[in-house]
Formats: structure tokens, sequence, C-alpha cells
């Protein structure tokens, strides 16, 4: 009996269908550490050099604030544009879409009308006529049935 190898190894070859998804986990937890050493290693430089020179350090604070307080203007501005659109969109479906809806709610009670009137006056008379001649003609049929005997 001849062993099914899977398709993607040859069968000369020793590794599992798993395995090159394993070396491909393990390459990525790899550089997650080496990013993580070297941004540890960058804060150290970074911290060294603002201890040595305190002037650089409080302009670059004075930067960052100043970053800072424009990323906030531009969160507030984001924030206004968002309850303006959310606003629009309220009046939208108050003006427009409920509108709609209430069109459409008389138009099914119209039709749940003219169904019930339909039945009513139009299919039921039907149903009891055909009722009575299915009747008439089962009573005749029996009568016949007699006199032929």
């Amino acid at each position: 009996m001849r062993e099914e190898l899977p398709r993607d190894v040859s069968p000369g070859s020793t590794t599992t269908p798993g395995e090159p998804q394993r070396s491909r986990q393990t390459l990525y937890v790899g550089l997650a550490v080496l990013a993580l050493v070297v941004l540890i290693a960058g804060i150290s430089v970074a911290v060294a050099y603002m201890v040595q020179n305190p002037a650089q350090t409080e302009l670059l604070r004075d930067i960052v604030i100043i970053l800072m307080a424009l990323e906030f203007l531009l969160i507030g501005l984001a924030l206004i544009v968002l309850i303006v659109q959310i606003a629009r969109l309220t009046a939208l479906l108050e003006n427009e879409i409920r509108p709609i809806l209430d069109s459409t709610n008389e138009t099914l009670n119209t039709l749940r009308g003219t169904t019930t009137f339909l039945s009513d006056n139009l299919v039921q008379p039907v149903i009891k006529a055909n009722s009575s001649f299915s009747a008439v003609r089962r009573a005749i049929d029996l009568l016949r049935f007699g006199r032929s005997r």
C-alpha cells in the first residue's frame, strides 16, 4: 500500500504541511521582539540626550505642546462635523422617511380593507354557490344511481 502525501510536500521532504506557518509565526515574533528592542534603545538614547541638553528638551517640549493643541483643535472640528451630520441624518429621517412610512402604512390599511371587502362580497358567495351546486350534483348522482339498480 502506498501512502498518500499532501500535495504541497515533495516525496523526499521531511517537512509537514503546518511547518511553513510555524516558521512564519516565528519570523513575526522575532521581528516584533527586534522592533521592541529598537524602540527601547531609541527611548534610552533620547532620554540621555535630553538630560544632557536641557535647552533642547524645553524646545522639544514646547513643540510637542503646540502639536498636541493643534491635534485637539482638529479633533474638536471633527466632532463638530460629526454632530452636524447626525443632526442632518435625524432631519432626513423625520422629514422624508417618516412620510414615506406613513404613506406605506396607509396603503397597507387600504389593501387590507379591499381584501376584506372582496372576501365578504365576492369570494364567500362564490364558495357558497359552488358548495350548493356540488350538493345538488351529488344528490342527482345518488338519485341516478338508485334508478339504475
